[in-house]
């Protein structure tokens, strides 16, 4: 059952409060990417990505068995992943494999997880 979200029952602008915290909410183009930076990490099969990616690199024909998809869909989702700078790539030879981006990636993905195992 859910816990019932309490209102304020008062008509007062605590505007010291207000002022500071206007100041520090980016501007709209920063919350418009933060906004699409979690869209692009709502989907499943990008998360399942993601988080593989976590433990080492991959190639895409690994991601594709680890995650359960086609290549074909993998590839799709990689390209998503990399235009959003989630991920990186690199050649070695015939094969392509996958990384995440930087440590702040891994960071976002293990803490979000260890929020929902709370």
């Amino acid at each position: 059952m859910s816990e019932k979200i309490k209102l304020c029952d008062c008509n007062v602008i605590h505007e010291e409060v207000v002022n500071y915290v206007k100041e520090k909410m980016p501007a709209v183009e920063a919350m418009n990417n933060l906004t699409n930076l979690f869209k692009i990490m709502g989907d499943s099969t990008r998360m399942h990505t993601l988080y593989a990616l976590v433990h080492s690199e991959m190639c895409v024909c690994d991601l594709a068995v680890v995650v359960n998809v086609t290549k074909s869909a993998m590839s799709h989702q990689l390209r998503t992943l990399k235009n959003a700078h989630l991920i990186k790539s690199r050649r070695e030879g015939k094969n392509v494999f996958y990384s995440l981006d930087d440590e702040h990636v891994k960071s976002i993905i293990k803490m979000a997880m260890e929020h929902t195992e709370e």
